[in-house]
């Protein structure tokens, strides 16, 4: 060290001086993140400009960049919670969310980096409780758990409407009820089909007997009909009109006229 000039020792700490301010100064920010500026000699968080994008950004050494993810994140939770008439069920349920970019500051400034446990796992949590309460085990386990979902997604999104937190979607996995109420739920539901077939069977017979009763009541009202029109004026007429397009026929013939029942003629001869 004694051998160095007395001008290099200052050029060697000044050199040291630069790197540390320019590891201080250089901030990376990854795909899918953003960061938000804090200034602690110009004001805090700053919230009234865009924050910090994808890339390489030189900021002053002694300011401060907090990242965050701005992608579409995925939580996934499993709770407990309580049907309408009291009975335990467990619920799986995955919420897709993102914090909104533009408000990124005012996320930071207002809840912070753990806004996940502080405002939206609570919130999903309790809208869930407060949704299913409304629900029988019944209603939960059969034709109710689109309608579950749509409920839970409001209630949430209500709750932390302002909160610069944006909602893409809650999806209820899996609705799971204690085994005695599942066992006795579908021997119910089975009952209830097996009902319904019987039903179904009673009234395709019903109307299978009533369809022959109503055909067999109009053969017989035709019949009827047909044989208090057949009087002995019309089957003469039918008789003369039958023997005069006979007559006219090219085929050879015999007709004695007066000869049958009822003085109809009686047709003889060969084709």
């Amino acid at each position: 060290m004694d051998r160095l000039p007395k001008v290099g020792i200052p050029i060697i700490i000044g050199i040291i001086i630069l790197v540390i301010i320019i590891a201080k100064s250089a901030v990376t920010i990854d795909s899918g993140e953003a960061g938000v500026l804090y200034k602690p000699f110009g004001g805090g968080v700053v919230t009234d400009a865009p924050p910090l994008g994808e890339g390489f950004h030189v900021v002053a050494p002694w300011n401060k960049v907090f990242i965050y993810e701005v992608r579409r994140q995925e939580l996934k939770e499993i709770m407990n919670v309580l049907s309408s008439n009291g009975l335990d069920i467990k619920l799986e349920a995955s919420v897709w969310y993102q914090p909104e970019a533009k408000n990124l500051g005012k996320l930071h400034q207002e809840i912070g980096g753990d806004y996940l446990n502080r405002i939206l796992l609570p919130t999903i949590r309790s809208a869930a409780r407060s949704v299913v309460g409304r629900y029988t085990p019944e209603q939960l386990y059969s034709s109710k758990r689109d309608a579950i979902q749509a409920e839970i997604f409001d209630e949430t999104k209500k709750i932390i409407k302002n909160q610069y937190i944006q909602l893409d979607e809650v999806l209820v996995r899996d609705v799971t009820l204690p085994a005695t109420i599942k066992e006795a739920i579908e021997r119910k539901l089975k009952q209830e089909q097996e009902s319904l077939e019987y039903e179904f069977r009673l009234i395709s017979a019903q109307k299978e007997a009533e369809r022959q009763v109503i055909e067999a009541q109009g053969k017989s009202d035709a019949n009827r009909i047909l044989s208090q029109s057949l009087n002995d004026q019309i089957l003469k007429d039918k008789g003369i009109e039958a023997t005069l397009m006979l007559a006219k026929s090219n085929n050879s013939k015999v007709i004695v006229i007066g000869a049958g029942d009822g003085g109809l003629p009686i047709i003889l001869g060969n084709d």
